[in-house]
């Protein structure tokens, strides 16, 4: 290889945006280049995709792949906190498209996308970190390393950062800004889940969101996949896992049990995996992107998991900055805050409406109302299964001042 290589676009990270962008972009006819430090598969967390996600892998042709690869079928999301539950279906929605998805171990699903495009033409290049990045008047310069001492110098005409949780760019460019949600924590790990088949507490089809029984802003996920395993992980603001033990198995063991409905669920559970924490995951930046470079997904911004908005997120961030993209290296003026940051705001600003309003229990009073009426449920529904962008959904439009009103008619019945 080169000391120095030229490449038209270079994306930084080969998870779920990173693939899609740059297949959308290979599709298009343009030189991309993935430069990936990890080798896949690798373990991430965000393994509860949403329907609207579908979408997107069927604009990269990536759907086939997904629906064959038998990951755990996805209908809908079942919350508990004490007595009360609730289940919201995904095909029971407002807005038209997809009402089904996957549960998936991110390992494999993110290295089956990778390797979908690569298929499709994609180069990529596993065991590749980008150490430095100048942006010039025009593209970048970027010095890479391999993980087998390999340096080059790569030049580029735009470069897109799908490095997720790595977040290279807002590193590298000082682009970083504190994101305005408390630092809250996730212990977690994979579970033999141990819960038979045929359990009347436990839909496999669905996500499993728990609150606490004394404290509505902690909660559990439970996230099913298809071979007897479950992605279990607790979210509280790191104050409250201060006096607990120290040991992560066993501080997310001593949770579940002070949990009554999910210790029952969990009875035969083997805890057989190291358990990991994430503090501090939310995060924000100063830009998205100009001429030269945008960021996508987690890249830009994280929100929270607690609505699994994550992959949803990333994928329309690259199915945006993608078109947007194949304008600007075809000749055209591309406003990137009008063209790409602005409408991928435009649906992060509803999720964050809900993942605020779950934490200051607003919106817990909305998901655990007796008596919901169906067509708002319905909304509510297609929000939940992904579709914040769609501005028809009044819950969507004016998140705020909708979700307000309906909070004040649930205290009222």
């Amino acid at each position: 290889m080169s000391v120095r290589e030229k490449r038209t676009v270079v994306v930084v990270g080969a998870g779920p945006s990173g693939a899609l962008v740059s297949a959308l972009l290979q599709a298009r006819g343009h030189d991309v280049l993935v430069v990936e430090k990890a080798h896949f598969p690798r373990f991430s967390i965000g393994e509860s995709l949403l329907p609207h996600c579908m979408s997107f892998l069927a604009e990269a042709g990536m759907d086939a792949a997904v629906n064959g690869a038998g990951f755990q079928f996805k209908n809908g999301a079942a919350f508990c906190r004490g007595e009360l539950q609730a289940e919201f279906d995904f095909t029971d929605k407002f807005t038209a498209g997809p009402g089904t998805t996957f549960q998936v171990q991110r390992g494999p699903f993110d290295k089956l996308l990778a390797d979908e495009a690569a298929a499709q033409g994609v180069e990529i290049r596993y065991g590749h970190e980008v150490q430095s990045l100048t942006l010039l008047e025009q593209g970048a310069q970027m010095m890479v390393v391999s993980d087998q001492g390999e340096r080059y110098q790569l030049d580029c005409d735009f470069v897109l950062d799908a490095s997720g949780f790595g977040r290279v760019l807002p590193r590298l460019l000082e682009l970083e800004r504190p994101s305005d949600f408390p630092c809250r924590q996730a212990i977690f790990t994979h579970i033999a889940d141990g819960i038979e088949p045929d359990s009347s507490d436990f839909d496999r089809d669905k996500i499993l969101i728990t609150v606490h029984p004394q404290y509505q802003d902690v909660w559990f996920w439970l996230i099913p996949f298809s071979d007897g395993r479950a992605s279990l992980g607790v979210v509280a603001e790191s104050t409250r896992f201060a006096d607990g033990p120290e040991d992560l198995t066993e501080a997310l063991k001593a949770w579940v049990q002070d949990t009554p409905s999910l210790a029952n669920v969990l009875s035969r559970a083997r805890f057989d995996t190291p358990v990991n924490t994430l503090r501090g995951y939310s995060a924000d930046v100063t830009t998205l992107g100009d001429h030269r470079f945008a960021l996508l997904g987690n890249a830009g911004e994280f929100l929270d998991p607690v609505f699994s908005s994550g992959v949803t997120i990333a994928l329309k961030s690259a199915s945006l900055a993608a078109a947007a993209l194949d304008r600007q290296l075809r000749g055209d003026t591309v406003d990137w805050l009008a063209d790409y940051a602005v409408p991928l705001q435009r649906g992060v600003k509803a999720f964050k409406t809900y993942v605020s309003a779950w934490y200051d229990g607003r919106f817990q009073q909305v998901v655990f109302h007796p008596n919901p009426t169906s067509s708002i449920k319905q909304m509510i529904s297609a929000i939940l299964a992904g579709y914040a962008w769609d501005e028809s959904n009044p819950y969507v439009a004016e998140s705020e001042r909708r979700l307000n009103a309906l909070v004040a008619v649930c205290e009222d019945h």
